[in-house]
């Protein structure tokens, strides 16, 4: 395997690597002023370091300083911050060039306390620029945390400056970025050079971080028409000698034409060049096709969605991804790939064969042959891609007093979420989107509405999720009204998805449909029986006079014969008189019971008529017997 990446590496230099060889620099500059002492009093150009934060648009006046050992950089100062300055002047410390990275002199002269620094040439030529290191676990640690302005001075100029420190003289020098950038009218014409693999390493992280982090600005400078945004992208040329190579075959289209280096560095395995090529052709057309209908700055939300959801690391970066963000986005799909052509006909696709055009220096600007470069009017910008640096750069190129309000404030007050809700997911029936406002730009992901969470990708989906989902747009289920009945796909016993009800079949999601088990004959199987389909159920009957029972889908005697009722009625009327009877027994017991006890009761207390009184003889009353005479 590593025999084969040498081999492929050793293929893209040979095959694709012409315009390394043959490229044209130029360099960028700054002005340095010595302002005392009054003997070294001049004007200086330097080199503008390609990496740390050079102050567009503005200046520095600080003390120089020369470290009495270490005077190369290359290992750490002792002591805390030695190079701090006690005075309201900064500290610019002076080093010399030699034995290791300048951006590693810088991150020591950082750490030192210094506020920016300048390393002197160890020969006599002309000026070049100080570039990072091609990425290395070890420089990672460190080029992306420089924060200082870095310069490569003349030689001749660093020794004068150094003869001056030692006999103890106060070096005032003043660092002025100021006419670096070109500033001739009220409009910046800026363009990125760039790339839509994702898989080549440091580079392509610090590209796409910077396009999402720096959209907003972006955006909002270019709907208010303060800038002209114009990306651009390499492309190489397959030598005729390898065109029919299998080399070239997978890294290039329209025959040779026009390559990538395979992302894996690997033929064997993963993407092809060939695949970063069709891609980048597709964001310039995005870029055309948006600037035609005036809304050129849709191309940032295309590259950044991309990026997201189309990523190469993630084995999602295709033509049908690729169309699922141009859909969110409101892109003309057709036009487009219109613009794109045939990436497999023998002929020159106009728009790329206008980016190679590009690619070579004109004017002011050299060739482009790293990626990502980014060109301000017409000036090549130095210094680390990063948000505010690139945006102080871009307020330099205005003219003086036509500066937009987003240069003479912090603030950024914008809201793609009110533009086609920002290309994200969103429910209109329950006002549920996905789209989020933030400095940076708006972001796509799944809210929380009244304590419900919706998961999804936020762009072409999003699911609320939970017991208490159905309170809200239905859980995003299907639902329908009719005939005074309500059928909904969602299931308060269920966290998540949507179930058709029964009696219906479909997705559950956008629709369910009456099922009509009459024609499936799905009910209603009973001898005799007949089948009519409502919406969401089925009604049968039987034949005659037989009852339906649903349960068990049969039929049953709803009359039994005449005797059989005969004997029914007897044995009701039976029943009836026997109860009846038994009542009235009951009640004529209970009555006489009664009467006896009253009577016992009151013969107490009062004599009854139907008794005799007792007489009781006495001496004026004889006793008489027989008759009377």
């Amino acid at each position: 395997m590593a025999l084969l990446k040498q081999v492929v590496c050793c293929f893209v230099v040979v095959a694709l690597g012409w315009s390394f060889v043959s490229a044209r620099f130029v360099v960028e500059k700054s002005s340095v002023s010595v302002l005392s002492p009054l003997n070294l009093r001049a004007k200086h150009d330097s080199a503008i370091g390609n990496f740390g934060t050079p102050d567009y648009g503005g200046f520095m006046v600080g003390s120089a300083m020369y470290p009495d050992k270490g005077a190369l950089g290359c290992q750490p100062f002792d002591g805390d911050k030695p190079f701090k300055s006690k005075t309201p002047r900064p500290t610019i410390l002076l080093l010399d060039r030699g034995e290791c990275y300048f951006s590693l002199k810088a991150w020591n002269a950082q750490k030192g306390g210094a506020a920016a620094v300048l390393v002197i040439d160890s020969m006599d030529e002309p000026l070049i620029t100080m570039d990072s290191p091609e990425a290395s676990g070890n420089s990672d640690e460190y080029v992306e945390n420089i924060e200082i302005p870095s310069a490569l001075i003349e030689r001749s100029f660093g020794e004068s400056l150094k003869e001056a420190l030692k006999s103890g003289e106060d070096v005032v020098i003043k660092l002025d970025w100021r006419e670096s950038v070109p500033h001739p009218d009220n409009r910046v014409e800026y363009q990125l050079w760039t790339n839509s693999n994702d898989e080549c390493g440091t580079r392509c992280d610090e590209q796409m971080e910077f396009v999402k982090s720096f959209k907003g600005h972006a955006q909002i400078l270019e709907k208010k028409g303060y800038t002209l945004f114009t990306p651009h992208y390499i492309t190489w040329y397959c030598p005729k000698e390898f065109l029919l190579s299998n080399q070239c075959k997978s890294q290039c289209i329209n025959n040779g034409r026009y390559c990538a280096p395979d992302p894996e560095q690997d033929f064997g395995e993963g993407y092809e060049g060939k695949d970063v090529v069709i891609e980048n052709l597709r964001q310039l057309c995005v870029h055309r096709v948006a600037n035609e209908s005036g809304r050129s700055w849709v191309w940032w939300d295309y590259v950044t969605d991309f990026h997201i959801r189309c990523s190469m690391q993630k084995k999602r970066y295709s033509k049908e991804c690729a169309k699922d963000v141009l859909g969110s986005l409101d892109l003309p799909i057709e036009k487009i790939e219109k613009c794109m052509g045939n990436p497999d006909d023998d002929v020159d696709n106009q728009v790329l064969k206008t980016e190679q055009e590009l690619q070579v220096g004109q004017g002011s600007r050299g060739d482009i042959t790293i990626l990502p470069t980014l060109i301000i009017n017409d000036v090549q910008y130095r210094g680390k891609l990063e948000r505010s640096v690139v945006l102080k750069a871009i307020c330099a190129g205005f003219k003086e007093t036509t500066d937009p309000p987003i240069c003479l404030t912090s603030g950024l007050e914008t809201n793609e979420c009110l533009e086609r809700n920002g290309g994200c997911w969103e429910d209109k029936h329950s006002n549920v989107t996905a789209c989020k406002d933030t400095f940076r730009g708006r972001v796509c992901e799944c809210p929380v509405v009244n304590g419900i969470q919706y998961k999804g990708d936020g762009y072409s989906s999003c699911e609320a999720f939970g017991p208490a989902r159905c309170s809200i747009s239905n859980g995003g289920c299907w639902s329908e009204e009719k005939d005074g009945l309500s059928f909904s796909a969602c299931s308060e016993s269920q966290v998540s998805g949507c179930e058709c009800p029964k009696g219906f079949k479909g997705d559950g999601r956008d629709k369910c449909e009456d099922i009509n088990e009459c024609a499936e004959r799905t009910a209603c199987q009973c001898d005799g029986c007949s089948c009519k389909n409502s919406w969401g159920g089925y009604e049968c009957k039987c034949k005659g006079d037989l009852l339906y029972i649903k349960e068990q889908d049969v039929c049953i005697e709803r009359n039994g014969s005449k005797f059989g009722w005969f004997l029914t009625l007897v044995l009701v009327a039976a029943v009836a008189a026997a109860g009846l009877a038994g009542y009235l027994f009951y009640k004529y017991r209970l009555r006489t019971y009664m009467d006896s006890e009253i009577m016992s009761i009151m013969s107490q207390y009062m004599p009854l008529d139907n008794h005799h009184q007792t007489e009781i003889p006495t001496e004026a009353q004889p006793l008489r017997s027989g008759t009377s005479v």
